[in-house]
């Protein structure tokens, strides 16, 4: 995929038989060539996380895995996606078309909104297995 032409900062990964793979964005890439940025272009942490009570959280899908675990005491995978949006359609294998509810590890995670095939809202809650 060409980022520059399409104006799009993220592409789903195909194997050679079509099935998606996960996710990559214009970031994931030059993190990759360059290493970690400290700038981010997405809001604060006080507005990317916010409880909504009885241990549920309103996440945006832009923000850091890194953040979420930092911010909550959280223990999310670290090891592939960056963004809380790569990692639950890492788990979903596809973009979902509606709301939709899934496990991560002990996360018990609801899709609220999905727009242009981005996850940008979920409700979050960690729960005992």
């Amino acid at each position: 995929m060409n980022f520059q032409k399409t104006k799009r900062r993220m592409g789903l990964v195909v194997d050679e038989y079509g099935e998606v793979m996960g996710i990559v964005t214009l970031e994931d890439l030059l993190e990759e060539i360059v290493g970690d940025f400290t700038a981010s272009q997405v809001p604060s942490d006080d507005e990317e996380i916010v409880a909504t009570g009885e241990g549920w959280y309103m996440i945006e899908g832009g923000t850091s895995i890194r953040d979420i675990n930092r911010t909550l005491g959280w223990h999310l995978p670290t090891d592939g996606p960056k963004t809380f949006n790569g990692l639950a359609m890492e788990h979903l294998e596809s973009i979902p078309d509606g709301n939709i509810s899934l496990y991560i590890l002990n996360y018990l995670v609801e899709i609220e909104e999905v727009s242009d095939k981005m996850i940008t809202k979920a409700r979050v809650k960690k729960i005992d297995r």
